[in-house]
């Protein structure tokens, strides 16, 4: 196996690291929403990935071939996309209610105030 012929991978580590490193050091909460869109992203191209057989055809036209592409791995990454899709949403809810009532979205500013 070449090593740049696995490019999936490596998009999949980069976008991991990113979306790791923007949750992590960001103290915005909208960046670090993104960051954390970012993870799931990277997690979703893992197991789309894993999924695909060198050669393989749909399932549903396997009548006579001996090799398939399994839909297990479409079928978890569409319920993980509505789950992330909604934690996202809630993220972004519960950020506009944190500036309502602390004024700002900075992590540094919110904690300032919950110490006063």
């Amino acid at each position: 196996m070449e090593l740049l012929g696995l490019y999936h991978y490596w998009v999949f580590a980069i976008l991991l690291m990113i979306g790791f490193y923007t949750v992590i050091a960001k103290l915005n909460l909208i960046k670090k929403l993104i960051g954390l869109t970012l993870f799931q992203a990277a997690v979703f191209l893992l197991y789309i990935t894993m999924g695909k057989v060198e050669g393989g055809t749909a399932p549903i036209y396997a009548a006579g071939a001996e090799t398939f592409s399994s839909p297990l791995p479409q079928v978890l990454i569409l319920t993980a996309i509505v789950v992330g899709i909604s934690t996202t949403a809630l993220g972004l809810g519960l950020v506009i209610r944190i500036k309502e009532e602390y004024g700002s979205i900075e992590e540094h500013e919110i904690q300032e105030i919950d110490r006063r």
